[in-house]
């Protein structure tokens, strides 16, 4: 399964390829991840356009400290 890590405005956010397309995670300091039910990404959002995508719809999250999208793959 093909994943992406994003820091996401401050958020480690994982996007994991699935065969019914994108599925989200948020990722814990200790390596644990969680199910990030308030992130939908739709299935025929091609890979080079998830962070623009993310950004889109999680914007309401910037702050000054942490004001952009930064992929950390």
């Amino acid at each position: 399964m093909k994943a992406l890590r994003f820091d996401v405005f401050g958020r480690r956010v994982l996007v994991a390829a699935t065969n019914n397309g994108w599925i989200t995670f948020y990722l814990g300091d200790d390596g644990k991840k969680r199910s990030a039910p308030d992130i939908v990404i739709p299935p025929d959002i091609p890979e080079s356009e998830i962070a623009q995508y993310l950004d889109d719809i999680c914007h309401e999250w910037a702050t000054e400290r942490h004001p952009n999208i930064k992929q950390l793959d």
